[in-house]
Order: structure tokens, then C-alpha cells, then sequence
């Protein structure tokens, strides 16, 4: 039996309500990603895949793309419409470009620990390889902000069995490597308690054009299609994802589809517009 099924799970509390008795949040994230140096992304705009072994310099230039454009323009248009994000950050782009980093959080943006390198996912690294992921990711983002990062989520939101241990060890309070609920849960190990904010997965920019092939506009029109659902189910209080990635929805025919849905959230009165830290805020000091 895999070590994460025996970790004590507990319920803060039953009858949870966002602030103003809201049952609906909506978060937004930025993935801003980088690969180790002679890996690339497994993702590419390209449909015919190259053999086996031979390293996809169109792939690899695909990735780039976040940190060299996408994030800017992603980043202004947060700013344009006053929504605060979470950054989703490599430890390799805040130990490359610690100024860019610090920007993104001096704008009100959290910054998220997402692993040293989009390739360093933790089932597939030896305990010392996953600590030390960790562990460099926490210190070139804490060099980069001037304060620890409190939350996590790992490259393909994908724990290893040890990793939220380690994570505990490593000052981490809370993590969205979680899709098995719909509201936050802690999970309590011996070395300390670490708070599970679940991942919804519906609108997420990487699934929704690459794989399904949809366009920016039916990203829109499916959260809008959506929200009114969400608010009338009033006994279900949930959390819903909006996640770009910078080499992703960070070009400039897809980036408006952020503008709209955040524009059209950051005024709503019958929404809760937070970020993840803020999420967390609320379950420990209501729990």
C-alpha cells in the first residue's frame, strides 16, 4: 500500500461559506514554466511527433515562449483588470530572472512553488532528487520575493509519495496537488499538518486547446455557460480553476480569453474572487 493512502485526512468544517455567504470562488493562475537544459516540453504545436531520441527543438522553442513573452502580457493583463493571480512558478526561472519574479509578486500576484523544472516530476525522481527540487525551488523563490513561498503545486500537479512530507518540512502550509474533493481538507502527517486545496480541471488552457483542440472563445463561453450552474447549486460551496499557461493562452490570439473571464469576475458581488493563499487564509482562520 502506497504511504499517501494512510495520511490522516480532516475536514475543517462542514458548513464552509466563502466571505459574504458567497458558495462560489474563482481563482486564476499563471503556469510560468521552464524545463531542465536538454529537455523540452512534452507539449508542441506540432502534430507529427519526432522518433524517439531525438531532441524536439520546436517543442523546446513552444516552451520558451512563457518566459520570454507570455508572461508580460499575461501579467498586464491582470493588471488591467485588478485581479491578483497565482504564479505557478519554476525554481529555475526564479534563480534565472529573480527580477521578473519579484515583480510579479511587488503587483499583489502569489507566488507558488511548481518544482525546479516542468521535468522533474516527483513519482518519477529518487527521494533526493524530489527533496532537492523542493528544496531549490524554496530558496531561488525566496531569494527572488524576500519571503518562503507558503503554497505549492508540482509540475503535472503530480506528487510523489513522499513529497507532501516534505513539503511540511519545508515551511509549505498548503498544496493543490489534489483532485478528490471539492472543497480544502488537511492532510495531517508526522511531521506536521499541510492544508489540500483541490484543482478543478475544467477550465484549463493546455487540455482545452492541445488536446481538444478548442478555441479561445469556447474557453470563455464554457465558463461563462457555467457559473450560472455553479451560483444556483447554493448548498454546493466549490472552487473553480482558471489557469493559463504563459507558452500557452500568453500568445496573442488566445491571451484575450483571460481579459474576458477575469474582467467579467473581479466586480461580481455574488462571487468570491481570491487566490489560493486567501483560500487558505480562510479555512485556518475559520476552522
Amino acid at each position: 500500500m502506497k504511504s499517501e493512502n494512510k495520511i490522516e485526512r480532516i475536514i475543517p468544517t462542514a458548513d464552509l461559506k466563502w466571505p459574504g455567504d458567497r458558495n462560489v470562488a474563482v481563482t486564476f493562475s499563471v503556469a510560468y514554466e521552464a524545463w531542465s537544459e536538454g529537455k523540452s516540453s512534452g507539449v508542441g504545436p506540432m502534430g507529427n511527433p519526432l522518433p524517439g531520441g531525438v531532441f524536439d527543438n520546436n517543442a523546446d522553442s513552444y516552451g520558451r515562449y512563457g518566459a520570454n513573452a507570455g508572461i508580460k502580457r499575461l501579467s498586464r493583463i491582470l493588471e488591467d483588470t485588478g485581479v491578483s493571480a497565482n504564479i505557478l512558478t519554476s525554481g529555475v526561472l526564479a534563480a534565472k530572472d529573480p527580477e521578473q519574479v519579484s515583480t510579479l509578486a511587488a503587483a499583489g500576484h502569489e507566488i507558488v512553488g511548481h518544482g525546479f523544472a516542468q521535468d522533474l516530476i516527483p513519482p518519477l525522481l529518487s527521494p533526493a532528487d524530489d527533496e532537492e527540487s523542493i528544496a531549490k525551488s524554496t530558496r531561488a523563490i525566496t531569494n527572488a520575493i524576500g519571503r518562503q513561498p507558503r503554497g505549492w503545486i508540482s509540475p503535472r500537479a503530480t506528487s510523489g509519495d513522499e513529497t507532501r512530507r516534505r513539503l511540511v518540512q519545508h515551511g509549505y502550509r498548503w498544496h493543490f496537488d489534489a483532485l478528490d474533493a471539492d472543497l480544502p481538507y488537511i492532510q495531517r502527517f508526522p511531521e506536521g499538518d499541510l492544508l489540500a486545496i483541490p484543482l478543478s480541471v475544467e477550465f484549463n488552457d493546455l487540455p482545452h486547446a492541445m488536446r481538444f483542440g478548442r478555441t479561445p472563445q469556447q474557453f470563455v463561453d464554457m465558463f461563462h455557460q457555467a457559473l450560472p450552474h455553479l451560483l444556483a447549486a447554493k448548498a454546493d460551496v466549490v472552487v473553480v480553476d482558471v489557469m493559463v499557461h504563459a507558452h500557452c493562452y500568453g500568445r496573442p490570439a488566445s491571451a484575450w480569453a483571460l481579459r474576458e473571464i477575469a474582467a467579467s469576475c473581479v466586480d461580481r458581488s455574488d462571487i468570491w474572487v481570491a487566490t489560493r493563499g486567501k483560500i487558505a487564509d480562510h479555512i485556518f482562520n475559520n476552522s
